[in-house]
């Protein structure tokens, strides 16, 4: 499914070259590489590292910089920008964001690698009814066709939208069963965030419910499971599964606090980085900052400042290995905007050119904690609501602001009275709870980086290409219709377990069975590996590798 073309969207020489004129382009990949003194192949990058800082408008990346009061890593990188409309509206949901940079496509709300069933955004080409919910491929199953390694890394659950629009394919974001166990058997290397309750049945509310423990599965494909940052840094192996919390990772700000034993987002991508490298023919690896978009949400601005400036230490150890190497290309990117976030609000309207950056910065410097690391701290009669404000920042309360505590009841009262305490006195604005429209800004580096403002998903194509992968191609190869795989065969669907159905396809003494989202194929008791995962579409057709047709014809 295409969109609005490059020629559209501006991605010209001519571009490229005002972008760098403008100072966006401080140096070319070529040159750099040249200054490291490593040759660079023009037509491809050895190792590709996508990232995405989630939810990140880019007020919030400017107070950041501001907050640390020295240069981000991700400024050297600025290259362009990118847009991040959905196939139904101006402003994304994270799950079509993701799919659009990882397979080239646009698609629906809550949809990850699929196309979308409803498309009525203008420039967008409409859905054929027959390619609804179709399963598309990704860079990352891209980079698995040629030989690279893969991971990916999250500081939410890795089962969560955007690293799922990496990994998996299904039209429900929420529904952690098919995602998780998808990328249990799409084969990466390195798998490292939250998410251990998605790995198996349980009582808590994102356990498994189909029964499935996936921990037998990581376990008998050779992971080293981790779960401490001890045990990651420590770990020689070459698949590692790092499972740091059973649902997201603590804020940075709040770690050392509340979960030290907590990876940072650098330390899992230098991890990563070190891994995956040990490959001759090169990696793909995807990193997201989740948190800066969970703090946006609940107009936290320190929460959105600690993982913005956590997320760039990971690109810093991004750049550090892309410039000793010589043949890697880092793209980094916010995937939609967050809350309106502004440097400024109805208090500055006027006075605000005489306002200095102290008035914005200094009450933001006073918190100890995010909002949801001072929560962590209240007492369960709400007996200590001060002291919590006090550990957010907000010492020496106003007779009003003590009004707006003292009638907050519950938690989640507090939280929102603290989040506009803080933001009034640090002069910050907020215009809504939810995502904005805004295009992004796009930083990159090294050989074939994109440079120029882009779709969202021509990042996909770009990355694919880089990588000598043709994604339209390797979609037809991964995911066909079954009918199409086994033609003359008869095939139907065994929901004995409704959980976990299996398709059946029987000609002559023949039978094979293909569970859902797994890759293995079992054709007479015997157990063969496929090139990617069956996928069952909301509408109930299965997908399968056409490789599965090629096993069934050739096995007895």
């Amino acid at each position: 499914m295409k969109t609005i073309s490059k020629k559209m969207l501006g991605v010209t020489l001519a571009s490229a070259v005002a972008l760098g004129s403008f100072g966006f382009s401080q140096f070319s990949p070529q040159t750099e590489a040249k200054n490291e003194g490593k040759k660079v192949k023009p037509e491809e990058a050895k190792n590709v590292i996508m990232m995405v800082m989630d939810g990140t408008s880019s007020s919030a990346t400017t107070l950041a910089r501001w907050y640390k009061g020295a240069p981000l890593h991700m400024d050297q990188l600025v290259a362009g920008g990118v847009t991040t409309y959905s196939a139904e509206s101006a402003i994304t949901d994270s799950a079509p964001a993701a799919t659009a940079m990882a397979t080239g496509n646009k698609s629906n709300s809550g949809y990850v690698g699929v196309l979308p069933s409803l498309v009525n955004t203008p420039g967008v080409d409409p859905i054929k009814e027959e390619n609804q919910f179709r399963p598309v491929a990704n860079v990352l199953e891209g980079a698995q066709k040629t030989g690279r390694s893969t991971g990916i890394v999250s500081t939410s659950e890795v089962q969560h939208a955007t690293p799922a629009g990496f990994s998996a394919h299904h039209h429900d974001r929420n529904n952690f069963d098919v995602i998780g166990e998808q990328q249990v058997y799409q084969n990466m290397d390195v798998i490292l965030g939250g998410g251990k309750d998605s790995l198996s049945p349980g009582q808590a509310s994102k356990s498994r419910k189909d029964g499935e423990d996936l921990m037998n599965v990581i376990n008998n494909r050779g992971y080293d499971f981790v779960e401490t940052r001890d045990e990651l840094m420590n770990s020689k192996s070459d698949k590692i599964w790092g499972s740091f919390s059973n649902t997201a990772l603590a804020y940075d700000l709040d770690r050392a606090k509340t979960r030290p034993e907590e990876p940072t987002v650098a330390d899992m991508t230098g991890k990563a980085i070190s891994t995956l490298s040990k490959n001759k023919d090169g990696f793909f690896l995807f990193v997201e900052g989740s948190k800066p978009d969970w703090a946006a949400h609940s107009n936290d601005t320190i929460g959105i400042i600690s993982d913005v400036l956590a997320f760039d230490e990971a690109v810093g150890k991004a750049l550090e290995f892309a410039k000793k190497d010589g043949n890697t290309m880092v793209i980094a990117v916010s995937d939609h905007g967050n809350s309106g976030i502004s440097i400024g609000n109805q208090a500055t309207t006027k006075g605000y050119d005489k306002t200095p950056v102290s008035a914005y910065i200094d009450p933001l410097k006073k918190a100890d904690m995010t909002v949801e690391g001072a929560l962590s701290k209240l007492n369960s009669d709400l007996s200590n609501k001060e002291e919590v404000a006090k550990l957010y920042g907000l010492d020496n309360l106003s007779s009003e602001e003590k009004a707006k505590l003292d009638a907050a009841k519950d938690s989640k009262a507090i939280g929102t009275a603290l989040v506009q305490m803080l933001a009034n006195r640090a002069n910050i604005g907020f215009t809504t709870g939810g995502h904005t429209g805004e295009d992004m800004f796009l930083y990159s580096y090294g050989p074939q980086r994109p440079v120029g403002f882009f779709d969202n998903t021509d990042l996909a194509d770009h990355m694919a290409k880089s990588m000598g992968v043709n994604l339209e191609k390797l979609t037809n190869e991964l995911f066909s219709e079954a009918t199409n795989v086994f033609k003359g065969a008869s095939i139907r669907t065994d929901v004995t377990d409704p959980t976990n159905p299996v398709l059946v396809v029987t000609k002559g003494d023949k039978t094979a069975t293909l569970p859902v989202n797994k890759d293995v194929m079992i054709v007479n008791g015997k157990e063969y590996k496929l090139p990617g995962v069956v996928v069952q579409s909301q509408k109930g057709e299965f997908y399968v590798p056409t490789e599965a047709g090629k096993i069934f014809k050739k096995k007895k």
